[in-house]
């Protein structure tokens, strides 16, 4: 039987996955997708309305100024009935006034209480905008390895469409000459057909992810960077799920959010009892009049200035029982968000636990496909070298060569999803920052470099 050499696949993997010299990393999709995500836009503009609301609850303890002014024109018909016989009058005349008037609390506890709200909320504000930036670096970096991805598994179909294409001519031509059966050539036609059919499918896959991406971005026909040769995954820092999950306790947006809720709640108590309490405020005015015709009791013109200052004192007595019921409402709404802070402890917990186990398995995943791939590789080519001298049969060699390809594929989702998992391990710990984007850019091929190609099949 004639020894065929099988080419190499590598160039024709090359040319499918050949770099663009102008690729984005993952960095500039991220600054990208900041200026333009509607999602994170709008968390902006509520971090924005939150903060303006909180400041309005100074208001409460600032001094209150309001200047008036008013004119005013009256018609008066007087009858006189006592005596007879009846007399009528009829006068005009007008009023002028002008004033400027202030007041300042001096002692309003429920006041104060909204105050200090005010400040809690503003945190609250910033700790959801910090989610929201977590969040939108997760979204990007998804989207981002999803394309890497596609483009992966789409290069590797082709290469092993080409490569069964070659089986099937070797297939056919032996045949021909009467060394192989009718069944080696429809084995290979029918694995063939078959790669045609994931073809199409990894091209949509592809184009969805594509679109998907652009639309997260804002930028139309991105293309991201691959991944850089040879492959270096960041590792976990530290390597100690419990330093992970304490120090998710003590940072986590989450977290920060449902122990200043409780301190609301407590201030919103504070307010409650402010119901039983007095108030003092203390005022200040002046005030203008004119009448030029006098007034209704009067017919002389006057002109009348007012200066005034003083302090105004109120107890509430009795309020229909409202100012309890009150207390008791807001008693059980802290202990709700106690409960609400239990709640989001237990599960940053152990989503930190979650995401740090996850990411130490798919290492451990990433070197045993490592293994796994180098075997089928030397699997694919004894079964060759065995079909080539006739101890073997063509669907041993396209078995083979289906367990390598898939073995690539999972292999470079493993890697996709580790570089993934050191964010969303950074996210649920809650200290995901642009800055973590770093080592993972730093895993990607610089543009207009090679980028990390699959390997061929055949050498």
């Amino acid at each position: 039987m004639p020894v065929r050499r099988f080419l190499p696949l590598s160039a024709a993997l090359a040319a499918v996955l050949a770099l663009p010299a102008h690729g984005q990393s993952l960095i500039d999709l991220y600054e990208s997708a900041r200026s333009y995500d509607a999602t994170y836009q709008g968390a902006r503009a509520q971090f924005e309305a939150n903060v303006a609301r909180a400041a309005q609850s100074r208001a409460g303890i600032l001094p209150y100024v309001a200047a008036s002014a008013g004119a005013s024109h009256t018609n008066q018909d007087l009858d006189v009935i006592a005596n007879a016989p009846r007399s009528s009058s009829v006068r005009d005349f007008s009023n002028q006034t002008v004033g400027i008037n202030a007041s300042q609390p001096l002692y309003r506890p429920a006041a104060w209480a909204t105050y200090q709200q005010g400040k809690r909320q503003a945190e609250i504000a910033e700790a959801a905008l910090a989610s929201a930036d977590q969040d939108l670096i997760v979204r990007v970096g998804q989207a981002y390895f999803d394309v890497l991805s596609s483009q992966d598994s789409l290069a590797l179909v082709r290469a092993q469409k080409a490569a069964v294409a070659e089986q099937l001519a070797f297939a056919k031509r032996n045949f021909e000459v009467g060394t192989s059966t009718i069944t080696d050539s429809r084995e290979a036609q029918a694995r063939y057909d078959l790669v045609l059919a994931q073809e199409i499918s990894a091209e949509n896959d592809l184009q969805v992810r594509r679109i998907v991406l652009d639309q997260l971005v804002g930028r139309p026909g991105s293309v991201p960077l691959p991944l850089s040769t040879p492959v270096v995954l960041p590792q976990p820092d530290p390597a100690d799920v419990n330093r992970w999950v304490t120090q998710a306790e003590a940072v986590h947006p989450a977290i920060r959010q449902a122990l200043i809720a409780v301190d609301v709640a407590g201030l919103e108590i504070k307010k409650a009892e402010a119901g039983h309490k007095p108030t003092l405020d203390a005022t200040m005015g002046y005030n203008f009049a004119h009448n030029p015709n006098g007034t209704s009791t009067s017919t002389t013109g006057t002109r009348v200035r007012e200066a005034s200052i003083g302090v105004n004192f109120n107890l509430p007595l009795f309020a229909g029982f409202a100012t309890e019921n009150r207390v008791r409402e807001t008693l059980a709404l802290e202990d709700q968000a106690r409960a609400t802070l239990d709640a989001t402890r237990r599960n940053v917990t152990q989503a930190t636990r979650t995401a740090y186990l996850g990411l130490v398995s798919g290492t451990s995943q990433v070197k045993a496909l490592e293994a796994a791939e180098a075997s089928s590789q030397s699997a694919l080519d004894a079964n060759r070298l065995g079909y080539q001298v006739g101890v073997r049969i063509n669907i041993d060699v396209l078995n083979a060569q289906s367990q390598l390809f898939q073995t690539k594929r999972d292999l470079a989702v493993a890697r996709y999803n580790v570089l993934l998992g050191t964010l969303k391990l950074r996210q649920a710990s809650g200290t995901l920052t642009q800055a973590d984007l770093l080592p993972v850019n730093a895993t990607l091929a610089a543009a207009g470099t090679p980028g990390n190609t699959p390997v061929g099949v055949g050498r």
